[in-house]
C-alpha cells in the first residue's frame, strides 16, 4: 500500500504580479472627496518625475494576491519541519500575544529607567533564567542573534587576554561545531585551526592535547556537536585548555537537547551563547529577527556588553559605566520582542516542562534513527542527542541521491531535512523532529520516507524528476546560486 503525507495534488494556485493583474479604473477603496483646494504651484513635474506606475486593483485582486501568495509559504503551523541543526519546534501562540499587550509592544527604548521598571524587570529576571539553564554566571541579552553571540564571545576572548597581556592568535575549531565560528572567531582577530573529529563523530582528547599551545585562545566547542552527538570527553578537553591557560567556547545553538540536563560552567565552559529563536519560543526563519544571548563565568563579567541590566536597592537599570566592557553590539537593548517571548516560554514551561522538552527532543530523534537505520546508511553508531544524521550511500547504487530524496518528500507535503550537512559526512541527511511531533506523526513521516526509498530501488527516474506535485518543477539551484536573479 502506497503511504502518502499530508501532501495531494490538491489545488496549486498560481499567481501573476500585481503589475499583470492591474486594470485600469479598479480600485479597492474610495475617500471622500478633500475640502483641502489644490495648490496651484505644485513643483514641476521635471522634480518629482512621472512617479511609479502602481497598478490598479480592486480589494478582491489584493485580498487574493496576498492570500494565494500565502499558501506557498511552508512553516511548523503547516506541517513536520525536520530541518537539522535549526530547531524548527512549534512557539506556543499565548507568547505571541504576550509580545502584543500594550504595555511591551508601545514601551519606547528611550525612555527613562524610572519609567521602564517593568519591562527591565522582565528582561532581568530572563537573564537570571538564562543563567540558571546554562549554569552559567552571568548573562547578556544583547547579542542579535546566534553568529553575534559569537562574535560577543569572541571579542570577550580577546579583551581577556589583552588585559593578561598575552598576544594569542589562533582558536581550534571542531569540524563537527557550528559554520559560523571560524567566521566569528576571524572577525576577531584569530586564525581557526581545524580539529578532526574521531571515528564515532566527538573529539578525540589527544588531538586536542596536541593543537592546544601558548599561541591559541581555546576552543569553540558546540555540544551537542552538529552531528548531534554529545561530546562525550568534554571534562577531559576544557581541562587541557585551561591547563594550557586558554579558555572554552560553548556554542549553545543546539540547547533543546539539553535543557536542564547540562550545567556548562561545571563542563568547563567559560563563554556560550544561545539561540533563543531556536530553543526559547520565538519564529525561526524569514531573516529574523533574533537574539543570541551570552553566558559567561564570573570572571569574564566585566567584559560583557554594555549596557548591563542590574538591580540596585530593588531598582533596575541599565548600567552603562563598564570600562572594561567590549562595547555596545546593538541598538538600545537586543531584539526585544524576541526576549519578551523567550521570558513567556520559560516561565509557562517552568523548570520541569523545559527538562521534559528536551528528553521528547532526544526521545524523537533517536525513534526516528531506529525506525530508519536499516533504510538509509547511518553516518555513527553514537546514540544521537536531538538529530540524527544519516547518508546516501545505500542508494547511490540506484542512481539516487539525498537531493533526490529531499525532492521526493517535497510531493508528500514535508519540508525537506538538512542535506549535504555537515561536510563530515558525505551526502548528509540530518533530521531533527524536536519534541514538537507526535508519535503518530512522526509514524506517518517514516512510512513516507521508506516508501520514498522504496521507490529508489524500483523507479529510481521517477525521484530523479521530483518534485512533481508541486507550483514549480526542480530548479537549477547551481545557475540560481551563481547568477540569482533579484529583480523578480
Amino acid at each position: 500500500m502506497t503511504v502518502h503525507g499530508p501532501g495531494t495534488s490538491g489545488l496549486i494556485l498560481d499567481e501573476p504580479l500585481l503589475w499583470e493583474k492591474g486594470k485600469s479604473g479598479r480600485t479597492a477603496f474610495s475617500m471622500p472627496d478633500q475640502d483641502v483646494p489644490e495648490v496651484a504651484d505644485r513643483l514641476d513635474d521635471k522634480l518629482l518625475g512621472a512617479g511609479p506606475d502602481f497598478p490598479d486593483l480592486s480589494e478582491m485582486d489584493l485580498v487574493r494576491h496576498y492570500t494565494r501568495l500565502s499558501s506557498w509559504n511552508f512553516g511548523i503551523d503547516t506541517g513536520m519541519y525536520p530541518l537539522g541543526s535549526c530547531t524548527m519546534k512549534y512557539n506556543p501562540k499565548i507568547n505571541e500575544k504576550m509580545v502584543t499587550t500594550a504595555g511591551i509592544a508601545t514601551a519606547h527604548p528611550l525612555l527613562a529607567d524610572e519609567l521602564s521598571q517593568g519591562v527591565l524587570q522582565v528582561l532581568h529576571e530572563l537573564q537570571y533564567f538564562l543563567g540558571a539553564v546554562t549554569g552559567m554566571d552571568s548573562v547578556s541579552l544583547q547579542p542579535a542573534a546566534g553568529a553575534q553571540g559569537e562574535l560577543a564571545g569572541m571579542l570577550i576572548f580577546a579583551a581577556y587576554f589583552r588585559e593578561k597581556g598575552e598576544k594569542r592568535t589562533k582558536i581550534l575549531i571542531p569540524d563537527t561545531a557550528h559554520g559560523t565560528n571560524p567566521a566569528s572567531a576571524a572577525l576577531s582577530g584569530f586564525t581557526p585551526v581545524a580539529l578532526q573529529s574521531g571515528p564515532d563523530g566527538t573529539l578525540d582528547v589527544e588531538s586536542v592535547a596536541v593543537l592546544m599551545d601558548a599561541e591559541t585562545v581555546g576552543i569553540m566547542l558546540t555540544n551537542p556537536n552538529t552531528l548531534g552527538l554529545f561530546e562525550e570527553s568534554i571534562l577531559e578537553i576544557t581541562a587541557i585548555v585551561h591547563q594550557k591557560g586558554g579558555l572554552v567556547y560553548g556554542d549553545g545553538a543546539n540547547m533543546n537537547a539539553v535543557m536542564g540536563m547540562v550545567d556548562y560552567k561545571r563542563c568547563g565552559v567559560d563563554v556560550m551563547h544561545l539561540n533563543l529563536h531556536k530553543t526559547f519560543s520565538s519564529p525561526h526563519g524569514g531573516g529574523g529577527p533574533g537574539a543570541g544571548p551570552i553566558c559567561v563565568v564570573s570572571e569574564l563579567e566585566k567584559f560583557l556588553p554594555q549596557p548591563h541590566i542590574v538591580k540596585k536597592d530593588g531598582y533596575y537599570q541599565l548600567e552603562h559605566d563598564c570600562p572594561d566592557s567590549i562595547g555596545r553590539l546593538h541598538a538600545f537593548y537586543g531584539n526585544f520582542a524576541v526576549l519578551v517571548r523567550a521570558y513567556c516560554y520559560i516561565l509557562s514551561m517552568g523548570a520541569e516542562n523545559l527538562k521534559k522538552a528536551t528528553q521528547l527532543a532526544v526521545l524523537n530523534a533517536n525513534y526516528v534513527r531506529e525506525s530508519l537505520r536499516q533504510a538509509l546508511h547511518l553516518a555513527y553508531e553514537t546514540p544521537c542527542m536531538h538529530e540524527c544524521v544519516f547518508s546516501d550511500k545505500l542508494q547511490q547504487k540506484h542512481g539516487v541521491s539525498t537531493l533526490d530524496m529531499a525532492k521526493r518528500l517535497i510531493d508528500h507535503g514535508y519540508h525537506p531535512p538538512t542535506i549535504y550537512f555537515p561536510l563530515v559526512v558525505s551526502g548528509a541527511i540530518m533530521i531533527e523532529p524536536t519534541e514538537t511531533e507526535s508519535k503518530e506523526d512522526l509514524d506517518r513521516f517514516i512510512a513516507v520516507f521508506k516508501g520514498i526509498i522504496r521507490e529508489a530501488r524500483e523507479d529510481g527516474e521517477r525521484l530523479r524528476q521530483a518534485p512533481t506535485r508541486t507550483r514549480l518543477r526542480r530548479l537549477d539551484e547551481t545557475l540560481a546560486a551563481r547568477k540569482p536573479c533579484l529583480t523578480g
